[in-house]
């Protein structure tokens, strides 16, 4: 499965760079990720003491085509955390959003679309998690964007539509098995500069 999927990347990567310099440009973005497994508004309210525990981190390429009505792909890294049962599970992935937006009023925008992830690596407090379900999901993205000329700002959510778990070997209470839910659901924060 995972020959398809670097395949695809580099193919929405092309595609989009290509599409990009006849359109309105590609560009650079990065922001801050706020994460869970799970359940989100009870991982929330479960980390109020420390919220800082949940925060990753994601950079990336986009293009944009487009003015009013637009298509931007997005091929991005991303570095999540998430609370578990007061231990930390960390996640590093490749994003490749296919986002369709439509500008509502001045520099206000907002937008929607698939998010193909493929799941790089997982860490469990120093016990790396060998048996994810599948390496390669599917998730939605939607959010509300803020463009001033080049300059970008964006506020999303997403949300994993299937069911993905990993397993572990818990080692401190007698080899006991656990399950624990990888799909993402997250709010992200973006900065984007148009190239």
């Amino acid at each position: 499965m995972k020959h398809p999927f670097f395949i695809l990347l580099i193919v929405i990567a092309t595609s989009s760079v290509a599409m990009a310099q006849t359109a309105q440009g590609i560009g650079i973005k990065a922001g801050l990720n706020y994460n869970a497994n799970g359940d989100y508004f009870e991982s929330i309210s479960s980390n109020a003491e420390n919220p800082d525990r949940n925060v990753g981190y994601h950079i990336g390429l986009f293009g944009k085509i487009g003015e009013d009505l637009y298509f931007k792909p997005e091929l991005v890294y991303t570095s999540t955390k998430s609370d578990y049962r007061d231990d930390t599970f960390s996640m590093q992935k490749l994003d490749a959003p296919l986002l369709v937006g439509i500008k509502v009023f001045g520099p206000i925008s907002v937008f929607g679309g698939p998010s193909l992830q493929y799941i790089l690596d997982t860490e469990f407090e120093g016990v790396n998690v060998d048996d994810i379900e599948n390496d390669f999901s599917v998730g939605l993205n939607f959010g509300i964007g803020l463009n001033f000329n080049k300059l970008g700002i964006d506020l999303r959510y997403e949300r994993g539509f299937s069911d993905n778990e990993a397993t572990f070997i818990n080692r401190n209470i007698v080899n006991t098995q656990s399950r624990l839910d990888t799909r993402p659901d997250q709010l992200i924060l973006s900065l984007s500069l148009i190239l």
